[in-house]
C-alpha cells in the first residue's frame, strides 16, 4: 500500500514537471548512507551497499526524464581519513558496482565517466574504470559521472598547475581557460541543481567551479531514501526559482 501511495505521488509530481525545464547538470552529494545504516541497527557498510543500490534507481530516472549529466559524489579526497574498513568497503564496492551494472548502463545508452585523482587509487578500482569508461564512451544518453578520489580545491590546484606547466603567462589567464583544465573538461557542464541529501547544509568541496552559479537543494531525506519521489521534488524547487546569473528578473524575462 505504502509503495503504491508512493507512485500515485510521483505520477501526481511528474504532471507538475515542465519537461523543457530540466536541468542537464545534476550533481549529487550522496551523504546519510551511516545515519541510515544505524536508524536500522547495521553497521555503516550496510548503509553504503543500500546506497549502492539506490544510485541505479535514480540513473534510471533521470535518464528517462531527460538529464544530460547526472555527478555523483562518492568518494572525496578527505574521505580516506575515514575508518579502514569503511575505505575498503566502499572501493570493493565501486568495483562490485561497476562490474555488475555496466550491461545495464550499456542497454540503457547511458554513458560512464570517472572525475577525480587517478593518484592513490587502488589500481584494481582504476583498470575497472577506465574499462567501463572505455565500454559505454559511444553511448548518447545520460552521462553518469563519478566523482571519487575529487576534491573541488584539488581540481582548481591541479588545473592551475596544468596551466602553468603548458607555459601560459599570467596575462592569458581567463576563466575559460581554467574551465578548459578541470577534471573532464571536454564532457562536463557547469551543474544546474545541486543537491545534497542527510538535512547538511553544505556543499562539501563538491564543485566550486562548476557550481558557482548552481541552484542548491537540501532535503532531510537520508541517501538510501532519496527515490524517484525526492528527485522530482528537486526539480520542481528548482523549475520555481529564477536564475538570473548576475542580471536582474527584467533582464531575464526580456
Amino acid at each position: 500500500m505504502a509503495e503504491q501511495s508512493r507512485d500515485e505521488l510521483l505520477k501526481k509530481l511528474m504532471a507538475e514537471v515542465d519537461p523543457k525545464n530540466i536541468p542537464a547538470h545534476i550533481a549529487i552529494i550522496m551523504d546519510g548512507n551511516g545515519r541510515w545504516a544505524k536508524k536500522k541497527g547495521q553497521p555503516r557498510v550496510f548503509g553504503h551497499h543500500e546506497g549502492a543500490r539506490r544510485v541505479k534507481n535514480i540513473v534510471r530516472f533521470c535518464n528517462d526524464i531527460g538529464v544530460k549529466h547526472l555527478s555523483l559524489y562518492a568518494f572525496s579526497i578527505e574521505n580516506w581519513l575515514r575508518p579502514s574498513l569503511e575505505v575498503s568497503t566502499l572501493m570493493r564496492l565501486f568495483s562490485t558496482y561497476i562490474i555488475k551494472e555496466r550491461d545495464g548502463l550499456d542497454a540503457e545508452n547511458v554513458r560512464f565517466e570517472f572525475c577525480g585523482r587517478r593518484e592513490s587509487m587502488p589500481p584494481k578500482v582504476m583498470e575497472e574504470l577506465d574499462r567501463i569508461v572505455a565500454s559505454l564512451k559511444h553511448n548518447t544518453g545520460l552521462v553518469l559521472t563519478v566523482c571519487i578520489n575529487y576534491g573541488g580545491r584539488a581540481e582548481i590546484v591541479d588545473a592551475v598547475k596544468s596551466i602553468i606547466s603548458k607555459g601560459y603567462k599570467p596575462e592569458d589567464i581567463t576563466e575559460e581557460l581554467i574551465s578548459q583544465n578541470l577534471y573532464c573538461a571536454d564532457i562536463l557542464p557547469d551543474v544546474d541543481l545541486m543537491i545534497r541529501t542527510s538535512g547538511e547544509m553544505r556543499t562539501s568541496n563538491f564543485h566550486i567551479w562548476r557550481g558557482a552559479y548552481s541552484e542548491l537543494y537540501f532535503t532531510p531525506a537520508l541517501w538510501p531514501e532519496f527515490d524517484s519521489v525526492e528527485m522530482v521534488k528537486a526539480i520542481l524547487a528548482y523549475q520555481n526559482r529564477e536564475r538570473r546569473f548576475g542580471m536582474t528578473s527584467e533582464q531575464v524575462q526580456e
